[in-house]
């Protein structure tokens, strides 16, 4: 998978993640680059995070290896997650 998909099943995923509530802040995925066999790292637009280490093999789910590397490092990083405003449709 070329790393311009990689960049865009990441964002695809950040978007998911704030629009679920699982993340405290909006991230924006500015590039992802190889670091090693099946080892990649994302860099993020956003102060918040700078960046985040992915293990990826073949056959697996990108977006899937991704979304749990986010999580881990956002539990690391963050206080208690934003809440969904009492506005928001269910």
């Amino acid at each position: 998978m070329l790393e311009e998909d990689q960049k865009a099943e990441a964002q695809q995923t950040l978007d998911e993640l704030f629009s679920q509530y699982q993340l405290p802040f909006k991230l924006s995925a500015r590039r992802v680059a190889s670091i090693g066999v099946e080892e990649y790292i994302v860099y993020f637009q956003d102060g918040g995070l700078p960046s985040v280490d992915v293990s990826w093999y073949q056959g697996q789910c990108f977006k899937d290896v991704f979304r749990t590397a986010v999580m881990e490092k956002v539990k690391k990083v963050s206080g208690p997650l934003h809440t969904k405003p009492a506005y928001a449709a269910n």
